[in-house]
C-alpha cells in the first residue's frame, strides 16, 4: 500500500532485517548491509517487498544510487523474484548470482514455469506477479571464495549446494556472521521458546541432496561464525547446538524418504510423517501455542518439503539406487 513502512530491525554491524512481509510476518528476510554510507542487500524477497526494501533503504538516511551490489544467496522466488523489479530502482547496483542461476535472472521464462510446475500458474501469479529480467551487463556471476568489496568490507562467496544447485552463501568477517540463504535450514521467530531458536532443513522442489546439505552446513560451521543471517527468518545464535541439530534434521528427512521409495504414491505416505516430525520438535522444544497456530506455521514447510523428498527419490529411482 502507498507510504507503507517496512518493519526493520537492526541487527549488529551495520545490518537490518527486513521483513518481505511474504505470505506471513516473520516468515522471509532480507538483509541490508551499510558500510560507511554505501549498501547491499541480500536476496530481495518478491515484487511486492521491493517498495519494503527501499523504505528500509530510506530508514537508514540511503538513497537507491548507494547501492552497490544485490546478492541473491539462490534464484527462488521468495528470495529473488523481487531483483529485477528491485534492480530497476537501483541504477548503480550489480546483481550477484550463482552461475548456475544467472542464465534464468536475465531470462526467467524457465523459472517462472518451474515454479508453476510446484504452485501452479494461478498462485504463482499471485504470489509473484511479473518477474522482472535483469540485463546480462549487470549481473555478475561469482567463482567460489571469491571476494566482494563494500566501501571497504570483505564479504566472500561460498558455494553451497544441498537446498539447491545454484545457492550460495555470504561470509562476512566484519559482523563474524554468514547469510545463509536457505543452506542452514529454516528457525521461525514464532517458534522461539525459553530454549532457544528451533532450526530444521528445508527441502523445496527439486534439488535437495543430503550428502551435499550436511557439506554445507558444515562449510558455513568451519568460517567460525557467532551468528547466522536466514532468509527464514534472520539472526540465529547457539549455532552447535543447531548445526547439530540441522544434520539430525536432514538425516531424518532422509529415513522419512526412503521409507516412501517404494509406494505408489511416496507423497501419501511423506507429508503426513513429515507433519509428524516436525510439530514434534516444536512440542519437544516446548512450543505451548495451540495445534492450529503449530499448523499455521509449519504448513508451507510440510507441503515443500515433502514434494522436495519426492524429488529426491524420483532422481534416486532414475539412478537404479
Amino acid at each position: 500500500m502507498p507510504g507503507h513502512r517496512a518493519q526493520t530491525t537492526r541487527l549488529n554491524d551495520g545490518i537490518t532485517a527486513v521483513d518481505t512481509e511474504y505470505e506471513r510476518p516473520l516468515q522471509d528476510a532480507s538483509h541490508l548491509i551499510v558500510e560507511g554510507g554505501r549498501a547491499a542487500f541480500v536476496d530481495t524477497g518478491a515484487n511486492n517487498s521491493v517498495p519494503l526494501l527501499l523504505d528500509a533503504l530510506h530508514q537508514q538516511g540511503l538513497d537507491v544510487t548507494d547501492v552497490d551490489y544485490v546478492f541473491l544467496t539462490h534464484i527462488h522466488l521468495d528470495h529473488a523474484g523481487g531483483a529485477g523489479r528491485l534492480m530497476q530502482k537501483l541504477p548503480n547496483a550489480l546483481c550477484v548470482v550463482h552461475p548456475r542461476g544467472i542464465v534464468h535472472m536475465i531470462d526467467p521464462a524457465k523459472l517462472i514455469a518451474g515454479t508453476e510446475a510446484v504452485y501452479g500458474v494461478e498462485e504463482t501469479r499471485r504470489m509473484y506477479g511479473d518477474i522482472q529480467p535483469i540485463d546480462a551487463s549487470r549481473c555478475v556471476a561469482p567463482d567460489d571464495e571469491q571476494w566482494f568489496d563494500l566501501n571497504g568490507r570483505q564479504l566472500q562467496i561460498l558455494y553451497t549446494e544441498g537446498h539447491a544447485l545454484h545457492h550460495y552463501c555470504l561470509n562476512d568477517p566484519a559482523s563474524r556472521g554468514v547469510f545463509t540463504g536457505d543452506s542452514f535450514g529454516i528457525s521461525y521467530r514464532e517458534l522461539d521458546t525459553a530454549a532457544g531458536p528451533l532450526i530444521f532443513p528445508t527441502t523445496t522442489p527439486t534439488h535437495f541432496d543430503p550428502d551435499a546439505a550436511h557439506v554445507s552446513v558444515d562449510r558455513i560451521m568451519g568460517c567460525s561464525p557467532e551468528q547466522l543471517y536466514l532468509t527464514h527468518y534472520s539472526r540465529v545464535r547457539d549455532l552447535d547446538r543447531l548445526a547439530a541439530d540441522m544434520h539430525a534434521g536432514i538425516d531424518a528427512y532422509t529415513d522419512i524418504a526412503l521409507a516412501n521409495k517404494d509406494a505408489d504414491v511416496p507423497l501419501a505416505g511423506i507429508k503426513p510423517a513429515m507433519s509428524e516430525y516436525l510439530k514434534g520438535c516444536a512440542r519437544a522444544h516446548g512450543f505451548k501455542g495451540d495445534d492450529d497456530t503449530l499448523q499455521a506455521i509449519l504448513e508451507i514447510d510440510i507441503e515443500l518439503n515433502a514434494k522436495g523428498l519426492v524429488s529426491w527419490i524420483q532422481r534416486l529411482k532414475k539412478q537404479g539406487l
